[in-house]
């Protein structure tokens, strides 16, 4: 059995990793250093039975695989990134094409039968068109997304989908182009609009609409998006605004989805429920005679953790089991360190059996959030 040295990731640490899963889980991480130990000699040889490596001491089953491909982004969204920026990686440190398949490619021998590819922002990477034609190779993956802002989206697309791309979530949180400026601190409201026709017309199944709803920002807009699904096919989806190292929040710009439906149902949209699929992260509402429908994800005021089946891997490597928790193993290294297909479904395991069973509260995870990565590094 291969045997790393890994370590809890800091804040500037280029390479993440998983404390001892017996002693150190629950050991504070500090920002400012990187506490190594050797976990040879503390991680039993443990023979993992092939159908229980993405399964959790939770019994969840993770197929839902999502891998952020570039750190890098054209827009500077408020509550994605630092007003000044973050430190990119160098590009040696992050997963080549190559890697990134192989990785693709264990997972779906475990039973990941859906990728979703992030960033950043994913069609920035030059040869993002060849990685999805990889991925869209791999036998078991069905699904096969893209989170997008839009901005580069409409001259890539149509290759996109030739190359296997079924499903997209375009990012839009104001209907004003004014606002739009101001959110994303960048132009191309028009394209973005742009890129969600051409979703449409190139046949995608459902295109969803990601929304992040903020009080005193575009909460006033929240009705005019359910507008829009009167006569457009998409799903819209309202997202609690979650606390990230960077970002503005603050409680008095949270809104919860009980007050979105208020605010939708008294601007005169009769909403009614949609039964939810196994796993979902929205919950769905329609209304009657509309062509789309809307959504609502509420990881801070009701959290969906109990059904979650999604692991993270991020640019560089490092695999993350919760989007809020900050225990990483980096893959990377692993792989870089010789290590064989099985080994890293051995630590694969590791870290999946480490999952917690909910994250924190939306105030504990805005007082800890510098022991978390940006969003912008995580992957939306």
């Amino acid at each position: 059995m291969f045997f790393p040295r890994l370590f809890a990731r800091s804040r500037h640490c280029q390479i993440g990793g998983l404390p001892n899963p017996n002693s150190l889980m629950n050991k504070k991480r500090s920002t400012h250093s990187r506490a190594t130990t050797n976990l040879s000699s503390e991680i039993p040889s443990v023979s993992v039975q092939k159908p229980l490596v993405l399964v959790d001491n939770h019994q969840r089953f993770h197929n839902y695989l999502r891998i952020s491909i570039t750190e890098r982004c054209n827009l500077r969204c408020t509550y994605c990134m630092p007003e000044e920026g973050v430190e990119l990686q160098p590009t040696d440190q992050l997963l080549t094409t190559e890697e990134i398949v192989r990785l693709a490619k264990i997972f779906a021998s475990e039973g990941v039968d859906k990728i979703r590819l992030t960033g950043g922002e994913p069609t920035v990477r030059k040869d993002i068109v060849e990685l999805i034609q990889e991925l869209g190779n791999i036998p078991q993956i069905k699904i096969l997304a893209l989170t997008t802002n839009g901005i580069v989206l409409p001259r890539k697309l149509p290759k996109l989908v030739h190359a296997g791309l079924n499903a997209v979530n375009i990012s839009l949180d104001t209907m004003d182009p004014f606002k739009f400026q101001i959110i994303t601190r960048r132009l191309g409201f028009e394209q973005v609009l742009k890129s969600i026709d051409l979703a449409l017309e190139h046949g995608i199944p459902l295109v969803k609409v990601n929304c992040v709803v903020q009080r005193g920002v575009n909460d006033m807009e929240i009705a005019d998006f359910v507008a829009w699904t009167r006569d457009k096919p998409i799903q819209v989806r309202f997202i609690e605004y979650m606390p990230f190292d960077g970002n503005t929040w603050s409680d008095k710009k949270f809104m919860s989805y009980t007050e979105m439906i208020e605010k939708i149902r008294a601007n005169g949209f009769p909403l009614d429920k949609v039964p939810d699929g196994p796993n979902e992260t929205s919950k769905t509402y329609k209304v009657d005679g509309f062509k789309g429908s809307v959504g609502f994800i509420t990881s801070m005021s009701e959290n969906f953790c109990s059904s979650c089946n999604r692991i993270r891997m991020m640019a560089d490597g490092a695999l993350k089991v919760c989007l809020f928790g900050p225990n990483e193993v980096s893959l990377r290294d692993l792989m870089r360190s010789g290590a064989s297909d099985d080994e890293l479904r051995h630590w694969i395991s590791i870290a999946v059996k480490r999952k917690k069973p909910s994250h924190s509260g939306m105030y504990e995870l805005d007082k800890d959030k510098k022991l978390n990565r940006p969003m912008i590094l995580i992957g939306g």
